[in-house]
């Protein structure tokens, strides 16, 4: 049971109105996630900087290998809401992760996002210098902040307990 409530819009401010109302329109429906956040506008903001950020990281690698960055991230933080989300992403597009013959790229990527939420302090020296070799510093600083913030993400939804939302429980083992 989630620890903070999930308003509904008509108990709302003003101001987390018109963001709800936003996210409606962009994505056709507002996460529980995002609604939880709607609490404190300013941490809303914050984390919706994910959308360009995201953006950025498939301008760099791509958007298949920004998903599985993405998803490996989630995963390795055993956020439901956020590897439920990216399973329905992956399965609609007919990839099964557990499955895939994954690039060199991909996979270095998916080392890296596991690594940083597993051993932040002291990652894998062939991972850091295979990253040196596939980017240039700013793709570096780009890759870390990225995860950085799918980390407060799944935080945000672990340590609140929001609840998945109903759209993704036929993805979820565990709905």
């Amino acid at each position: 049971m989630s620890i903070i409530s999930i308003p509904e819009f008509d108990h709302l401010p003003p101001e987390a109105k018109s963001r709800y109302q936003d996210q409606v329109e962009k994505h056709g429906r507002i996460t529980n996630m995002k609604r939880t956040l709607l609490h404190a506008p300013t941490a809303f903001d914050a984390l919706m900087s994910w959308y360009p950020l995201f953006d950025e990281l498939k301008a760099l690698v791509g958007e298949r290998a920004a998903l599985f960055y993405a998803y490996a991230i989630s995963t390795q933080n055993e956020c439901l809401i956020c590897s439920t989300f990216f399973v329905k992403i992956l399965k609609d597009q007919n990839i099964s992760f557990d499955e895939f013959a994954f690039s060199t790229q991909e996979k270095l990527l998916i080392d890296y996002g596991r690594e940083i939420v597993s051993n932040p302090h002291k990652i894998d020296e062939t991972i850091l210098s295979q990253l040196q070799k596939q980017f240039d510093e700013s793709g570096i600083v780009l890759l870390t902040a990225f995860a950085g913030l799918m980390i407060a993400t799944n935080l945000i939804n672990t340590a609140l307990n929001v609840p998945l939302d109903e759209y993704l429980f036929e993805y979820s083992q565990k709905a």
